[in-house]
């Protein structure tokens, strides 16, 4: 008995020692097991709100498209686009002048061109006219529509295609038979109007400039195609019609592929994400171009070809960058790097450039520069881990080979790394396309489309833009919560959020694969 007691004590000391193990084990998990949890449940939580936020949009919208059409707005637009790019042909005449004038200074020589562009400007004087009248006329017929849905529940079920008759839409529909009457004047207005150019472009002006003689000769082309799309002006007119149905799809069409987005309107509002998707990508494509070659770069030099001072004194500044608020960057992007890109290209060793002068210091290329400095200490540091973590054997054997320094990082260890540097770019484009102040305050915020036909398209970089991020920040302390706007703007988050969750999602399988790779 007295042999058996110390074993006894022992295995108790042991069973104790394990317990307390497995106590601690558990702890650890316990933590941070509900950490993930916690992190899990914040994702769901966020993506159930955006969708429960942005759900009752696409319903709004579809309403929204519909009194469109059946208040007559739609039809007037169809006349309001002869009218606008009439407007159009007119400031691209009063360009012409410019050039004309800063080749030749002499502003009597340019008498005759100023009857002619004033000739053009009046010969659209009546459609104008034309377009206000159905103008006005739309608008209190929309105001009928709304007025009228308030009471009477018969003509929302009209405006939504499923009743036939509203004794409240006789009011409407007298006003729809004088719209058309108004519309009906179109094609004599266009004639008059057609007559009026022809007679103008008989006589066309006398241009001294070259440029300016191959412009006007580009403008006359431009001019005679809008010409001859009057007929079928008229035929759309003519063949409108305000009762065809509006499809449900159209309010999700309309949203991802519209080409305005257009708020607060008197007229018609638009939400259209393209303008803002172009303008976040074009963004984040100038910023990649920009962060890509230099974050890259350091990350080989720091990795193969620094010694050991000058990492100490490199990584520790690059990744120091992105410890410098946004807000700060956007101030220098405004102050200084705006200033200095629209400065250049005002300097006269820069004429060679066709879209040079640029007038805008705040646009993409803007924008991007402060991004692309954002997204350098990110691709930095992924892509020397990267290379750090090329198995030794790789190298040593390129230098039993014969390989100098350079082939073998050009031809052993970038395409090793490969999988990493791409991973470590897409976590940088997602950086940067998430990003909110720096564009908000750089990209110019001009929702439109660039043209990309400025300088071979290089020039639409250096136009502005609105972004995604840029859009939501600017405007939802402005909307009513629950209004058609305010869904608006949680579906572009939401839109937003599935773009860089998909970044971030095949940024990780790519590091995995990665992993697996050099495991």
């Amino acid at each position: 008995m007295e042999v058996l007691a110390p074993t006894a004590s022992l295995f108790r000391g042991k069973q104790s020692a394990r317990r307390r193990r497995v106590t601690a084990e558990y702890a650890i998990k316990a933590f941070f097991g509900s950490n993930a949890v916690v992190a899990v449940v914040v994702l769901a939580l966020i993506t159930i709100f955006l969708f429960r936020e942005g759900s009752g949009f696409f319903g709004q919208n579809l309403t929204n498209l519909r009194v469109y059409r059946r208040a007559g707005l739609e039809f007037v637009d169809i006349m309001r686009g002869a009218a606008e790019r009439h407007s159009e042909l007119s400031r691209q005449l009063n360009t012409l002048r410019l050039e004309e004038l800063r080749s030749h200074p002499d502003a009597a020589a340019l008498q005759g061109f100023d009857q002619f562009s004033n000739g053009f400007s009046d010969a659209a004087e009546d459609l104008n006219g034309l377009v206000s009248d159905a103008n006005d006329q739309a608008l209190a017929l929309r105001d009928t529509l709304l007025q009228a849905s308030q009471v009477d529940p018969s003509v929302t079920a009209s405006l939504s295609g499923t009743a036939a008759n509203s004794v409240s839409l006789v009011g409407a529909d007298q006003g729809m038979v004088a719209l058309r009457s108004s519309g009906a004047r179109f094609e004599p207005v266009s004639q008059l109007m057609k007559t009026k150019i022809e007679a103008l472009l008989a006589r066309p002006p006398a241009l001294a400039d070259a440029k300016a003689r191959r412009s006007f000769t580009q403008w006359t082309a431009h001019l005679r195609d809008y010409l001859a799309r009057f007929p079928e002006i008229s035929q759309r007119l003519r063949a409108w019609d305000p009762h065809r149905p509006t499809p449900a799809y159209r309010a999700m069409t309309s949203f991802l592929f519209g080409p305005e987005w257009v708020t607060a309107s008197f007229w018609q509002d638009w939400y259209g994400i393209i303008p803002l998707l172009v303008g976040s990508i074009m963004v984040a494509a100038v910023a990649l171009l920009l962060a890509v070659p230099l974050g890259v770069s350091a990350a080989i030099y720091v990795s193969e070809v620094a010694t050991r001072t000058e990492k100490r004194l490199i990584k520790p500044y690059i990744e120091f960058i992105s410890a410098i608020p946004s807000v700060v960057l956007g101030f220098f992007g405004i102050a200084v790097v705006g200033q200095a890109v629209r400065a250049l290209s005002q300097a006269s060793f820069m004429k060679w450039v066709p879209f040079f002068p640029i007038s805008e210091r705040l646009n993409v290329f803007t924008a991007g520069s402060l991004l692309a400095l954002m997204a350098v200490p990110t691709i930095f540091t992924l892509s020397e881990d990267a290379l750090r973590n090329v198995p030794r054997g790789f190298k040593e054997a390129s230098y039993a080979l014969g390989a100098n320094r350079l082939q073998t990082i050009v031809r052993v260890l970038i395409p090793t790394a490969l999988s990493g540097i791409i991973s470590a770019i897409l976590l940088g484009l997602g950086r940067v396309i998430g990003e909110t102040m720096v564009v908000l305050l750089c990209a110019g915020n001009r929702i439109a489309i660039p043209d990309f036909t400025e300088g071979l398209g290089l020039g639409s970089i250096f136009q502005p833009v609105h972004t995604m991020t840029g859009i939501i920040a600017q405007e939802m302390g402005e909307v009513v919560r629950g209004s058609i706007h305010y869904r608006a703007l949680f579906m572009v988050g939401l839109v937003l959020f599935i773009l860089t969750l998909g970044i971030n999602y095949l940024a990780q399988r790519i590091v995995t694969r990665y992993r697996l790779k050099l495991g």
